[in-house]
């Protein structure tokens, strides 16, 4: 089994399956509401320019989130 590690240090391209989300509850329903919960799948698909915001596919949707957040959802490498 592949070590586990937050959202923000998935590489692009590898779809990470989450473990743990671990944000404060208003965040956390907000990454509920994008469909970033346990066990969904999400990929890294590219960083804007400055590296923060950067793109995700969640559910055959492209969300943007910020790397502050996703240091707190935590994934397995698939």
């Amino acid at each position: 089994m592949k070590e586990k590690c937050s959202l923000d240090k998935l590489p692009l391209g590898v779809t990470g399956i989450v473990y743990r989300v671990n944000c404060n509850e208003n965040i956390k329903n907000r990454i509920f509401d994008f469909g970033i919960m346990e066990n969904s799948h999400v990929i890294p698909l590219f960083t804007s320019p400055f590296g923060d915001p950067s793109a995700y596919l969640v559910k055959n949707a492209v969300v943007a989130l910020r790397n502050n957040d996703c240091k707190d959802i935590i994934v397995t490498p698939e």
